[in-house]
């Protein structure tokens, strides 16, 4: 039996296996994508500096209607939705691939909302499930005043954001259902219960995920604006909302170096390079826990880095005397590198993890329902295994990528024009060759072999 055994094993036949779309991609030549990538940002604003006018980045109204729903009715209808991933995370499978709560949070929320809300302004707005309930609460409670939260401005959401990216890029199961049930259902708890203490309008300032998807849907070409019951339509060029806000504070500055630090690592560390600075074989990854305490510590310093890189820059083409008014305002053009980053480092994850949420509506709990009518073993990969389909992502991670940076140069541009004393060469050569560096690091990150 084990002479057979061994004449069927050498019988030609199908291998099943997996292979990275970042094989195919070490064969393009993303060297030169870097190096003309980085020369179109450094043209971009040697072109701006020249020109005499910069684009207007004007808005305008497309059309207005009456509001369908209260804000509250649709905070409480997502509210549900949310008890319901909890239950499904609690009750269903335990197959992360196969559990529609990993795959909501970390699929259709945090890449495919932020990809529709880049395009079509804050939909998360539309959606949060705190307001409508802390409203309720408030209002049976016939409580009217706070608790000074207001006070800490951004910091809250700092630390919610931090936390949030420790739990999803070092921590050890951040894609387990009961794991991520139990962190969400907590954190849920804790913000509603903040937001009855302080009131719902302190969620826009103190709860990370509206804090984000507020700073990175200010690119989006198209938006709403509601008005008591009306809301108007509007478009104009990407970052056209930016340029109407006011200088961001010191705690909202920290948010926005923290969101750009934390993409950049979670791609960092997957790397080879990364992994061999540790002394790890990168082809016997041993796991997240032998890395959990060292990439704890390097998340806080990567994002001191990253600050004090992003405002030693500004601090280098601002006079003194207007670096402290001009800080918050240069800021706002790091939003669209922030927003381009995101869905560039996770566009892969949308392309795959995305059919996997699917498959998962069609059987929610395991049970072998069949809702959407999907066929078994539905989902495939294999464009990522062809060159053509490759070199496709590849490109539009690229577009993505360069597209955002020159969008920041522009409005950088814009920005200082608010300070007529800072004009000139001096004022954007340190911010261009941080821009130039930014967009040659974050292609160099999706081009590196990764591991695990």
């Amino acid at each position: 039996m084990r002479w057979l055994a061994a004449c069927l094993a050498l019988i030609p036949g199908a291998a099943l296996a997996h292979a990275s779309e970042r094989m195919v991609i070490l064969t393009l030549p993303t060297g030169w994508y870097m190096l003309g990538a980085g020369i179109a940002v450094a043209l971009t604003a040697l072109a701006g500096l020249m020109a005499g006018r910069l684009p207007g980045f004007r808005a305008r109204v497309l059309f207005e209607r009456r509001a369908i729903l209260s804000r509250t009715t649709i905070s409480w209808l997502a509210a549900f939705a949310f008890w319901s991933l909890i239950a499904t995370g609690i009750w269903g499978t335990r197959d992360p691939l196969g559990n529609l709560l990993p795959l909501t949070v970390w699929t259709v929320l945090w890449v495919g909302l932020t990809l529709a809300s880049i395009l079509f302004g804050n939909l998360w707005r539309d959606i949060e499930p705190w307001t409508g309930p802390a409203r309720t609460i408030r209002h049976l409670m016939a409580r009217t005043g706070n608790v000074g939260l207001s006070h800490l401005c951004h910091w809250p959401a700092v630390a919610g954001y931090l936390g949030f990216a420790w739990f999803e890029i070092v921590s050890l199961s951040p894609a387990d259902p009961l794991d991520l049930a139990r962190v969400a259902a907590g954190y849920y708890l804790l913000i509603l219960a903040l937001a009855v203490l302080e009131g719902e309008d302190w969620l826009e300032r103190g709860e990370f995920m509206t804090v984000y998807f507020a700073m990175v849907s200010r690119i989006a070409p198209f938006w709403a604006e509601h008005e008591e019951t009306r809301v108007k339509t509007m478009a104009g060029l990407p970052g056209a909302q930016i340029l109407r806000l006011p200088p961001l504070t010191p705690s909202a500055i920290a948010f926005v170096t923290l969101v750009l630090a934390s993409v950049s690592f979670d791609g960092l560390t997957e790397t080879f390079w990364w992994l061999a600075r540790l002394g790890i074989n990168p082809l016997e990854f041993p796991g997240r826990s032998a890395v959990l305490g060292v990439n704890s510590a390097a998340l806080l310093a990567f994002w001191t880095v990253s600050a004090a890189l992003i405002l030693g820059a500004i601090r280098a083409g601002l006079p003194h005397e207007t670096f402290r008014q001009g800080v918050g305002a240069v800021m706002l053009s790091f939003l669209p590198i922030a927003a381009g980053y995101h869905v560039a480092h996770y566009f892969i994850a949308l392309l795959t993890n995305g059919q996997y949420a699917i498959a998962a509506l069609n059987d929610p709990f395991g049970r072998g329902w069949q809702l959407l009518g999907l066929p078994d073993h539905w989902v495939s990969f294999g464009f990522l295994t062809t060159h053509s389909g490759v070199q496709m992502i590849w490109m539009a991670q690229f577009a993505v990528i360069l597209g955002a940076h020159l969008l920041a140069v522009l409005l950088n541009l814009k920005l200082t024009e608010r300070f007529p004393e800072a004009d000139g060469v001096r004022a954007h050569l340190p911010m261009t060759l941080l821009m130039i560096a930014y967009t040659v690091f974050g292609l160099w990150l999706l081009s590196s072999p990764t591991a695990g």
